[in-house]
């Protein structure tokens, strides 16, 4: 029994310092882990320089080794100061953890598997948690909700884009085919309508007749209308998420836990009771 309370004590212990972020010595750890986050990814970027690499290679490898093992002993430690171990494993944050810590261990058994240690870039996530901001989660939780709710108008208006795509660069294959100006084929064609109604512009294709350049200055043209349709779209549906949260009682009544009321609202639409302010 006294085993059990010494245990239990430790894992609260753990606990505090390895996910708990409110706490001082919580945030100490974390902030400490997330430069060693960022000093990693620094090395997987330095590493993929040759004259860096074979100059400072040894003492790169030696650093990730170090890392990666103090990375692993805070995943070990995540794991066992839960009660339900399993909950934060199988979590976002538990998988990129994992990921992020198995590439160099990986890259013994298989070759190629240290070019996954950018995955530890993903980990660079933790700073919504160190630093608490909250509201730029909410915000992102505001444009998530507006991109999946406009997924459809979207779809649609891609749709239409690759069909002009495609109408346009048959187009072009027939006014420029015998000019030598890069249209051999109307797939080559329809690569050159995408790069320009996007605004890319490689300029490795481009029309040398007059009627061809004419279309050419159409489809630039096009573009820019074409590239603030989906801005548009998502706009739209972030101001309607907008004034729907305004429309609404966000407090939850207090007889049968009903939520969205609207704001004139004096009993809930779930039990008829009047609503508490």
């Amino acid at each position: 029994m006294k085993d059990r309370v010494v245990q239990k004590h430790w894992r609260r212990k753990i606990y505090d310092v390895v996910h708990d972020t409110s706490t001082n010595k919580g945030k100490i750890f974390n902030l400490a882990l997330f430069g060693l986050i960022i000093i990693s990814v620094v090395y997987v970027l330095l590493e993929s320089v040759n004259d860096i690499d074979k100059k400072y290679h040894p003492y790169m490898v030696a650093s990730e080794w170090i890392i990666t093992i103090l990375f692993t002993i805070e995943y070990i430690l995540k794991v066992i100061s839960l009660p339900r171990p399993k909950k934060y494993v199988l979590s976002f944050y538990g998988i990129i953890d994992l990921l992020s810590t198995l590439p160099l261990y990986l890259s013994y058994f298989f070759s190629g598997g240290s070019t996954f240690l950018a995955l530890r870039a993903l980990r660079l996530l933790r700073v919504f948690r160190i630093l608490k901001l909250v509201k730029f989660m909410g915000e992102a939780n505001v444009l998530s909700k507006a991109l999946l709710a406009s997924r459809l108008k979207i779809g649609i208006f891609i749709y239409i884009v690759l069909i002009m795509c495609v109408i346009m660069g048959s187009v072009m294959y027939i006014v420029e085919e015998g000019a030598n100006s890069g249209f051999s084929s109307i797939p080559k064609s329809i690569y050159w309508t995408i790069v320009t109604i996007t605004t890319v512009g490689y300029g490795d294709i481009a029309p040398s007749t007059n009627l061809g350049q004419a279309i050419a200055s159409f489809i630039m043209i096009l573009g820019y209308g074409i590239i603030a349709i989906p801005t548009g779209i998502v706009t739209s549906e972030m101001t309607k998420s907008k004034t729907e949260e305004n429309t609404f009682k966000p407090h939850i009544c207090h007889h049968c836990n009903a939520t969205d009321h609207p704001i004139a609202a004096k009993f809930c639409h779930g039990c008829s009771r009047e609503l508490l302010a």
